[in-house]
């Protein structure tokens, strides 16, 4: 299992936006910036679906995601890869629906997005760029 260190949960935590990267069923890809997403333990990242289109449908069509961490916050820059599952109900998605209500009633809160973390790389350049840190 991967554990983030404590640099990179800092670092997702302070740092918005966060460009999510998606790819269809036929690999063409897509990336939007989001602002809502929240990690629950070292290898769950929870996802907002406030306006999601072609980043929905690629998640239906392949349940892979990758988020880069990198900006003003943060204590580094890195990948982080993951396998998704959406939740339009239960719990979890009660929770998140109640976090997004919380940050305005504007949110739909359509789905939750769980990402379980399988690979960290790092992204900063030089001699170690695209290395596998975890």
């Amino acid at each position: 299992m991967v554990k983030l260190t404590e640099d990179m949960k800092e670092s997702i935590a302070n740092v918005r936006p966060l460009p999510l990267a998606t790819a269809s069923k036929d690999g063409i890809p897509n990336v939007i910036p989001i602002g809502m997403c929240k990690l629950v333990d070292d290898a769950t990242i929870w996802i907002v679906d406030n306006y999601f289109l072609k980043t929905r449908n690629n998640l239906e069509e392949n349940p892979k995601a990758s988020l880069y961490v990198w900006g003003e916050g943060s204590k580094g820059c890195f990948q982080i890869k993951g396998d998704v599952e959406i939740k339009t109900e239960g719990d979890d998605y009660d929770a998140a629906y109640a976090m997004a209500k919380e940050k305005g009633e504007k949110y739909p809160a359509k789905a939750l997005i769980v990402m379980k973390i399988t690979d960290v790389f790092e992204c900063k350049g030089g001699p170690e760029a695209g290395k596998k840190l975890l």
